[in-house]
């Protein structure tokens, strides 16, 4: 190896004319290595009274005047007592921190290899790309607080209350993925934004989106061939059968159900109008009960569905209807309208019963008749009548 003093003494051409096996200085420890693997720069130093070459990349992708770039912000490092090799191996193992979009893009990759239906696996990154990406798509996921959160959500919020809710949700997810990743810390915004988004007229009249009737049969086949969990599916069927609101649903308890009588009686705590309410039960309602009751670990007393000693939660209908692609067309409460459209158009009970088969507070005379008892056994008629048509 010859010794060269100073620096810059190799020019271009020496570089390029260099192919002859053997180590040419540039000086102040810069060589360019030639050997029968190829051309390198290497920069030897001593650090600490220990001497250190350091690979500055290889001569096709490092130019001249790169290397002596590079050998310089290295030799100051180590002129200031730093490491330069320990400090680079370092940088290569800090992570990078990806923005939204790519943060978004990984946890759909991963997720959606779980998924079986394709039109949900889409959905899913189409309504980040619609509505977040615009606003936080280019931004670090470690930036992202409950400003920029409000910027994505807020222009939605009352115009799109239903694909807000989504976006609302898969944000969530994208952060807590990230914060589990290592690239965030702290609370998720999503959690943190409270009341700050506005909140609809207190004279709107807030109008649940309902399947048309016809196209219930469908919904329920495809929710029991469906990906949700048992639990879920059984649920969100026993809502549908009975025409229930989903937090009557998620409240139902076993010692409110009467086996032999086929009746679910809710306490009036449970229910809207403040009043108990019996509930005629199908037989497909009852073979959902009897399969839930197989699932439960206490099928005499406790709730009937449950995510460990907790309701089950909403998201578990709503997740079960995006995943079989019903997303912007349907929600748990509509089904509750796609049973007073099919009792409007196809049969010929009364208002009064379909009224008192909803628990909606209905005016006194119609109230009597309930109480006497003779409207429970119309309804019950009315409940069969819907399972029959829903199952076949």
């Amino acid at each position: 190896m010859r010794q060269v003093r100073g620096l810059n003494r190799l020019t271009a051409l020496e570089v390029k004319a260099a192919k002859k096996t053997g180590w040419y200085g540039d000086g102040g420890g810069l060589y360019l290595e030639v050997d029968d693997h190829g051309r390198r720069w290497v920069l030897r130093l001593t650090i600490g009274g220990r001497r250190r070459d350091l690979g500055l990349g290889p001569l096709h992708k490092v130019t001249l005047p790169l290397a002596r770039e590079r050998a310089a912000e290295y030799r100051s490092m180590a002129y200031q007592g730093i490491d330069p090799v320990s400090t680079k191996r370092a940088r290569r193992q800090v992570p990078t921190v990806p923005t939204f979009e790519q943060a978004a893009h990984e946890v759909h990759r991963t997720r959606a290899q779980g998924w079986s239906n394709g039109k949900h696996v889409d959905q899913w990154i189409n309504t980040l790309r619609d509505h977040a990406f615009p606003v936080i798509g280019g931004k670090p996921v470690n930036v992202i607080g409950t400003p920029e959160v409000l910027k994505v959500l807020t222009p939605i919020w009352l115009t799109k209350p239903e694909t807000a809710r989504r976006v609302r949700q898969r944000l969530k997810t994208v952060l807590e993925w990230a914060r589990a990743a290592g690239h965030r810390s702290g609370e998720n915004p999503v959690d943190l934004i409270g009341d700050a988004l506005p909140k609809a007229s207190a004279n709107k009249i807030e109008h649940h989106a309902a399947l048309p009737f016809a196209e219930v049969p469908k919904f329920v086949t495809a929710l029991r061939d469906g990906e949700a969990e048992s639990v879920t599916k059984l649920a969100f069927e026993l809502l549908i059968l009975t025409a229930s609101r989903t937090i009557e649903i998620r409240r139902a308890r076993w010692e409110e159900i009467d086996w032999q009588n086929m009746l679910w009686t809710r306490p009036a705590e449970s229910m809207k109008a403040r009043r108990e309410h019996a509930v005629p039960l199908s037989p497909r309602a009852m073979a959902i009960l009897m399969e839930a009751k197989k699932l439960a670990s206490n099928p005499s007393s406790g709730l009937i569905f449950r995510e460990g000693n907790r309701p089950l939660s909403e998201n578990r209908f709503l997740n079960a209807r995006d995943a079989l692609g019903y997303g912007d067309r349907c929600t748990p409460h509509g089904f509750r309208s796609s049973f007073r459209d099919w009792t409007a158009e196809t049969t010929q009970f009364s208002s009064e019963v379909v009224e008192m088969a909803l628990a909606h507070t209905i005016k006194s005379k119609a109230e009597a008749a309930y109480r006497r008892g003779d409207l429970l056994a119309k309804r019950k008629t009315l409940m069969d009548a819907w399972s029959e048509y829903i199952c076949g």
